[in-house]
């Protein structure tokens, strides 16, 4: 052992500590009968004396019975069988791969969510990611063209970094759900965790893009991913940016329209489940649903080492009688006598 942890000292037999019990007691021996020696103390003087050399020599020969005493203490100490404990867990994670993919085209600025469609995503998506520490989470945004914004990672700092610097605008706008759900694919391609998991975002119908969301939808069903659709929008109508002939923007109102047929059949054949999600409420809710449904597998064995300190104690005792001894009957033992 290199060295003792104080603060996860134990004692197997704390019993004999009531043995403290004597040390005042010795303590008290020792000073009546240093008193009873003092009192009959004759002082003399000899030829060739070093008076300074008798006084310190006086003064250790007092000093050494409590050498014997702290000796008897940490005999005490040992007795008691002081052991260092030391508890070492072994975690076990199946952490899941998880890729986000956000619609980020210019109809996820509309205001029926507080304040906006991609904001609110951005918020429930950033606290997501927080209840998952274990797992690795990707990032992909699209609209009318895809980008992977954040490969997997289980940096969360990253992560939550990548989603705070998410956009409407970055892309050519558009939908390009098929897209979307193919570069997913991509970042999980390669994964070697057995769970893989895209949760797929939009708020509208697939309308551009260079892969059909079918396509999308074979690849990943060939690679064995999971996929969890969320459709984002209000009901009816909801409050849309549209600028005017002199740019300047206004909010109009107009229908909202989600592919939720495909949204449906992506998630269906895949073993995911489709969720619709109508106020910033509901789209929390839909990522708390996710959350319990998608748990990592956590083991955890815990166990606890013992190291006895019985002969360290011990051996302390017996350097202090040795010391005390050894004082008494060399350097002292002019005195002694």
């Amino acid at each position: 052992m290199k060295y003792i942890d104080f603060q996860h000292i134990t004692f197997a037999n704390p019993q004999f500590f009531w043995l403290l019990l004597l040390i005042p007691l010795l303590v008290y021996i020792q000073y009546f009968q240093m008193e009873k020696k003092q009192s009959s103390l004759v002082v003399t003087t000899k030829q060739h004396i070093n008076q300074s050399g008798v006084s310190f020599r006086t003064r250790l020969r007092a000093l050494l019975p409590f050498l014997r005493i702290l000796a008897v203490l940490f005999f005490i100490i040992a007795l008691a069988r002081p052991q260092n404990s030391k508890v070492n867990e072994t975690i076990n994670n199946e952490g899941l791969d998880i890729v986000l993919s956000l619609d980020i085209s210019g109809s996820m600025l509309a205001q029926d969510f507080n304040p906006n469609r991609i904001e609110a995503a951005k918020k429930v998506a950033g606290d997501f990611i927080l209840n998952r520490p274990t797992d690795r989470i990707g990032l992909v945004i699209f609209s009318g063209e895809s980008f992977t914004q954040c490969p997997l990672t289980t940096d969360q700092n990253v992560l939550l970094e990548q989603v705070k610097n998410i956009r409407s605008g970055l892309l050519e706008d558009g939908t390009a759900i098929g897209m979307g759900l193919a570069t997913a694919v991509e970042r999980l391609r390669n994964s070697r965790a057995k769970t893989k998991i895209i949760i797929l975002m939009t708020d509208g119908v697939n309308n551009s893009g260079l892969i059909d969301p079918i396509t999308a939808l074979e690849i990943a069903k060939a690679y064995k991913i999971r996929v969890y659709t969320i459709g984002v929008g209000s009901t009816g109508n909801a409050p849309y940016p549209v600028q005017d002939q002199f740019g300047n923007t206004r909010m109009q109102q107009m229908p909202v329209q989600i592919d939720e047929a495909l949204m449906q059949k992506i998630s269906t054949e895949t073993g995911g489940k489709y969720f619709r999600a109508t106020s910033n409420n509901a789209l929390e809710k839909v990522y708390q649903d996710i959350d319990k449904l998608e748990k990592t597998k956590i083991e955890i064995n815990s166990y606890k080492r013992y190291a006895e300190l019985f002969f360290a104690y011990a051996l302390i005792g017996f350097f202090l009688l040795f010391l005390e001894l050894f004082v008494r009957y060399t350097y002292l033992k002019s005195i002694n006598d």
